[in-house]
C-alpha cells in the first residue's frame, strides 16, 4: 500500500467518516464507500446496502470483470469532478474525487441504482446482456435481484452526488490534516528508508543495505522502523514487493514466476507463501479472479519493471 492508501485508509477509520457513511446510508437506503484511485475491486461488493443484482454480476468472474471496467471508466471521468455512469445492465453509479491538495487520492462512491422503475424489457436486456458474455442471469433469483434494485430519480441522484462532493472537501481538508500530522510524526531517517526500499524493491535488500543507505547503525534502523511503521523492515520489504506484485499478475502474458523474479523475490516457492501470507490466496487464485486476457483498462499494459544495475558497496579507502 502506498502513502495514499495508507491515507484513505486512515480517513476510512475516522470517525468522521464513519458517522457520515452511517447517516449517508441510513438517509438514502445506498451503499456508499472511500476507494483509492488505483483500486481495481468493486469498491461496493460485500457494502450495506449493496444491491443484490450487483452482487450477483461480482459473484461471476467473467460478468466482475465488465464491471471492473465500467468501474475503471468512471473514476477516470470522475478524476476532476462527480461523475455518474450508467452501466451495461442499466444501473447508476456516482463517483466524486477526494484530493490532497491538487492531486485525486481517491473517490466517494456510491449508487447501483435504476434511474427508472424496472421493466420486463429492462431485465431481459441485462440478462441478453449477461448471456453475451457467457453468463445465464435467466432465473427467478436474478429477477428478484434485479426487481430489488433501488430506484432513484436523476434529480435525486444529482443531489446525492452534492451531497458527497460536499463530503468529499471535508474529508480533503481532514487528509491534508492526517497527512501533515504523519510527516511531522515520521522520523526523516525512516522517510528515507521507505524511499529507498520503493525504489529498489525489485533487487535484493538487506537490513544493512538500507542502513547504509540512509546513513545509519543496523540496530537503530531496525528499532525505529518496527516503531514508526509497526512492522518489521522484512514484512514492509515483502508487502512493497507484494503490492507491486498484484498489479503485475493481472497481465496474462507474464507467467507468476516472471513476477515474483520482477518484484525481487529470489524464489517462486518464498513469492508464493508470502503471497498467501498477506492476502490469505495463491497468486494463482489472485490471478483466477478476472478471465484470462480481459483486464481493467488502466492494469491492462502492466509490464515488469526496468532491470536495474545491480548495486554495489561504495569503497572508501
Amino acid at each position: 500500500m502506498d502513502a495514499n492508501g495508507h491515507l484513505l485508509e486512515s480517513l476510512s477509520r475516522s470517525e468522521m467518516f464513519q458517522d457520515y457513511e452511517r447517516a449517508f446510508a441510513e438517509t438514502t437506503g445506498l451503499p456508499i464507500t472511500l476507494c483509492h484511485v488505483e483500486t481495481w475491486q468493486l469498491p461496493l461488493h460485500g457494502k450495506r446496502h449493496e444491491n443484490p443484482f450487483c452482487a450477483l454480476l461480482a459473484a461471476n468472474s467473467t460478468t466482475c470483470a465488465s464491471c471492473l471496467q465500467m468501474q475503471a471508466k468512471l473514476t477516470q471521468s470522475a478524476a476532476q469532478g462527480p461523475c455518474t455512469l450508467t452501466c451495461a445492465y442499466g444501473l447508476s453509479e456516482t463517483a466524486v474525487p477526494v484530493k490532497l491538495g491538487m492531486q485525486t487520492i481517491g473517490f466517494l462512491q456510491t449508487g447501483q441504482v435504476l434511474r427508472q422503475p424496472p421493466t420486463a424489457a429492462m431485465f431481459h436486456r441485462a440478462v441478453a446482456t449477461a448471456g453475451e458474455l457467457g453468463v445465464d442471469l435467466n432465473n427467478a433469483r436474478a429477477q428478484a435481484a434485479y426487481f430489488a434494485s433501488p430506484v432513484v430519480s436523476p434529480r435525486k441522484l444529482a443531489a446525492a452526488a452534492t451531497l458527497l462532493g460536499i463530503f468529499a472537501e471535508h474529508l480533503s481538508v481532514k487528509s491534508n490534516q492526517i497527512a501533515q500530522q504523519t510527516t511531522h510524526a515520521e522520523p526523516p531517517l525512516i522517510a528515507k528508508a521507505r524511499q529507498f526500499i520503493r525504489e529498489h524493491y525489485t533487487e535484493e535488500l538487506s537490513l544493512g543495505r538500507v542502513a547504509a543507505a540512509v546513513h545509519t547503525s543496523l540496530y537503530n534502523l531496525c528499532k525505529l522502523f518496527r516503531k514508526t511503521t509497526g512492522m518489521t523492515f522484512t514484512e514492509f520489504v515483502a508487502r512493497t514487493r507484494i503490492e507491486h506484485a498484484k498489479n503485475l499478475l493481472l497481465n496474462p502474458n507474464l507467467r507468476v514466476s516472471e513476477v515474483a523474479f520482477a518484484v525481487g523475490f529470489q524464489s517462486l516457492t518464498h513469492f508464493n507463501r508470502v503471497f498467501k501470507q498477506l492476502l490469505g490466496e495463491s497468486p494463482s487464485a489472485y490471478r483466477g479472479h478476472l478471465p484470462r486476457g480481459v483486464l481493467p483498462p488502466r492494469r491492462a499494459s502492466a509490464r515488469l519493471p526496468e532491470p536495474k544495475r545491480q548495486w554495489q558497496p561504495r569503497l572508501t579507502p
